[in-house]
């Protein structure tokens, strides 16, 4: 795995788009893993492993995370930004074709791509998150990822995380120090706090409806696999069928005892996804 960088453009000027890269086949096409709201390219580690050397991966942080630049206004933070990035590291791939891995914020990424004329994607997975979203989780969402605490230690981020994101499923002690390990950045004060911007709360300030993209899902060709937390509460079991039915009439699969989202790291969530992408 290789740590390389590109120079996304915003209204303002330049920002640094940071992604990591698993080398393997050239010859295939390249497989994009696109993160959740708060999280960062690196919870694909285990995927990307998997995946590999039978294709190359690409995980960025998408900017305002990880190792990205924060973006100079918040008002920034939205899905135009997002995609014209995205379009810049498909460029880079070199490919004319990316198959598209994405869970929460990634999936619906990765959904607005799809729908598309002449779209470059090619097989798109859809990590819990669906073509509705109702106005109480994303509430919920705007709630907790407008907090920024403070934590004097890594040991601090992980159980902080371990609560917060309790619904990733039964992960490992070792997949729990990963995600607190490659989420955090040091303040000022050399407190720890999670590696994202806390501006990229402020477009939830002024939701009043639920969100709908029907209208983009309905548009989509390309054979998409829909993944589920069966305790989700962003995904209903109602909109996940309703994806096998409408657009491109998704494949589903349901994980038990997982909430929004799976984290993609169990084993028979990765072999889900490399079947479906082979």
């Amino acid at each position: 795995m290789q740590q390389r960088t590109l120079l996304g453009l915003n209204p303002i000027g330049f920002h640094k788009l940071a992604y990591a890269e698993w080398r393997g086949d050239s010859d295939s096409v390249p497989v994009i893993c696109a993160h959740g709201l708060t999280r960062n390219g690196r919870d694909f580690d285990r995927l990307a492993e998997a995946l590999q050397p039978q294709r190359t991966v690409f995980c960025p942080d998408i900017a305002g995370r990880g190792q990205s630049d924060w973006l100079p206004n918040g008002a920034l933070y939205g899905y135009p930004q997002y995609l014209a990035d995205i379009n810049a590291l498909i460029a880079r791939t070199g490919a004319t074709q990316v198959d598209w891995v994405g869970t929460s914020m990634g999936g619906l990424i990765g959904m607005l791509l799809a729908a598309l004329p002449q779209s470059p994607i090619r097989r798109l997975v859809i990590n819990d998150i669906g073509p509705f979203i109702t106005l109480a989780a994303l509430q919920r969402i705007g709630f907790y990822v407008g907090a920024t605490p403070g934590f004097d230690s890594v040991e601090e981020v992980e159980t902080h995380m371990r609560k917060i994101y309790a619904p990733f499923g039964q992960l490992s002690d070792a997949d729990w120090r990963h995600l607190a390990a490659h989420g955090t950045r040091t303040l000022a004060n050399g407190q720890l706090a999670l590696n994202y911007d806390p501006a990229i709360a402020q477009s939830f300030a002024t939701m009043t409806q639920d969100a709908d993209f029907w209208p983009y899902y309905d548009n989509i060709t390309c054979p998409t696999l829909a993944l589920r937390g069966a305790l989700s509460d962003l995904l209903s079991a109602e909109v996940a069928e309703a994806m096998t039915q409408r657009g491109p009439r998704a494949q589903l699969i349901t994980f038990p005892d997982t909430g929004h989202a799976p984290a993609l790291m169990a084993p028979d969530q990765i072999a889900a996804v490399r079947e479906f992408l082979t």
